[in-house]
């Protein structure tokens, strides 16, 4: 078996028997790849996992927190952008490395490898983050609606919270379907954006600049928490879990290490590259917001605020039109839309791979996206009226996720790490080096935070 470990059924200090079905099983294996074929044959075969992967990072969660960051700070957090996306290619490798080798998702081997109390708190603290992720993509999608169509906040939320019956007609269709669907929308969001930065007419050399680190993050708490909304926004808990699994979807015969060679190249192929996109749509999004609105004293912490703002010729001058503010809620509608899909599919792969539900597929689709969507319309029926309240959960849920990305990371890089799972396969020296870095340094600059926060720094 060249070293790869088929994990067995096997049992944790908790006693419970650990055979599981396979995650996504609806749709694990279910496109094969033609053999013998040609580089970019075998290239478009593994290309679409990567574009789901990268939707994540360019969520109605990145706009706040990037454009105010545009807003305030101007080019300073390009830096940040280009930081966490290196970081995002490198753990979204690892995480389809995992799928493909072990063929389990990280829910289901941290799970298999934890304790039960241990499992359970990894468990809540995955799904809190599912609902961070949903509270910037429903609101998002809900804002959308309502500035094209006029249709009001909550009952957005709630059509845009029913897409989860979209993908049970989606799957249906195969996979395929649903990659390229997300494809689509990801190439709406990148174009609206380039459109609208070529018009603002930014300054390249203020760009080149602000992808070199200052260290003025550290000593500034306001650029700091919207620092730590960037990473959190930039890299998220839910897709390492998303990415571990739907790796899987390409028929692959763990028997034959070339095979196993070849999905792990054409993999991380796909995954850099749609997350190079996300990376530059992150950018686009900030220098937006530094060539428009920087030093007009704006208030842009809010979608409507934005939507006005690109169509008010006194702040953003003569490129001010409706078409301008239109383009923008497009684009926002495609991030919301696309980004629950994927949010609805984590949330699936979290609860099946850590609790092990046994129910139709349907009933496990609805019972994890109304766990989600549910404290989000609390809120929004609570706040009603008050969208400033709504929105300004978006830059918090951010921060949040990047509070919780280390509970993700660290049971993906002892896994990954572990000759047992991956054989020939695991992590070499300086994966695992950037990975623990990365990591150390997160948990660091989240403490700081909090200290700056209540006062003690």
């Amino acid at each position: 078996m060249s070293g790869i470990d088929k994990i067995a059924s096997t049992k944790n200090d908790s006693g419970l028997d650990q055979t599981s079905s396979k995650s996504l099983d609806e749709v694990n294996g279910s496109i094969v790849v033609p053999p013998n074929s040609g580089f970019w044959k075998t290239l478009m075969s593994y290309t679409g996992p990567g574009a789901l992967i990268a939707v994540g990072y360019m969520d109605p969660g990145n706009w706040i927190t990037s454009i105010a960051g545009g807003s305030q700070f101007k080019y300073k957090l390009l830096s940040v952008i280009l930081i966490s996306s290196l970081i995002a290619m490198l753990l979204q490798s690892m995480a389809s490395r995992l799928g493909i080798v072990s063929g389990k998702d990280l829910a289901q081997l941290t799970r298999e490898r934890t304790s039960k109390r241990t499992g359970i708190f990894l468990w809540i603290v995955a799904e809190l983050a599912i609902m961070a992720t949903d509270i910037a993509e429903i609101i998002g999608s809900g804002i959308a609606l309502e500035l094209i169509f006029n249709i009001p906040l909550i009952m957005g939320i709630i059509i845009t919270a029913a897409d989860v019956l979209l993908l049970l007609v989606l799957m249906k269709l195969g996979f395929r379907k649903i990659e390229a669907i997300v494809a689509t929308l990801v190439t709406v969001i990148l174009f609206v954006f380039l459109y609208e930065v070529i018009l603002a007419k930014p300054s390249m050399n203020g760009i080149l600049k602000g992808y070199v680190p200052t260290p003025q993050i550290f000593s500034n708490h306001s650029m700091l928490y919207l620092s730590l909304g960037i990473v959190g926004a930039t890299v998220m808990p839910h897709d390492l879990y998303l990415g571990s699994s739907i790796s899987q979807t390409r028929r692959v015969n763990r028997e034959d290490r070339k095979d196993v060679a070849k999905a792990l190249k054409f993999s991380t192929i796909d995954s850099n590259v749609q997350l190079f996109i996300a990376f530059i749509v992150n950018s686009l999004l900030l220098i937006l917001g530094a060539a428009l609105f920087f030093g007009t004293n704006s208030s842009l912490g809010r979608f409507v605020d934005l939507f006005n703002a690109l169509n008010n010729k006194e702040i953003v001058g003569a490129i001010a039109s409706p078409i301008l503010s239109m383009l923008f809620a497009i684009a926002l509608l495609s991030s919301g839309q696309s980004s629950t899909i994927t949010g609805t599919l984590s949330g699936q792969i979290i609860m099946e791979g850590f609790i092990r539900l046994k129910m139709p597929l349907w009933a496990q689709r609805l019972l994890t996206r109304l766990l989600s969507v549910t404290p989000v319309l609390i809120f929004a029926i609570y706040y009603h009226g008050n969208e400033a309240k709504i929105e300004n959960l978006l830059t918090f849920s951010q921060v949040f996720l990047s509070v919780a990305l280390p509970f993700a990371i660290i049971p993906l890089v002892i896994f990954t790490s572990d000759k047992k799972i991956m054989g020939e396969f695991s992590n070499r020296k300086w994966v695992n080096y950037c990975a623990w870095f990365a990591t150390i340094v997160l948990i660091g600059l989240n403490i700081y935070l909090i200290l700056q926060t209540i006062g003690i720094m």
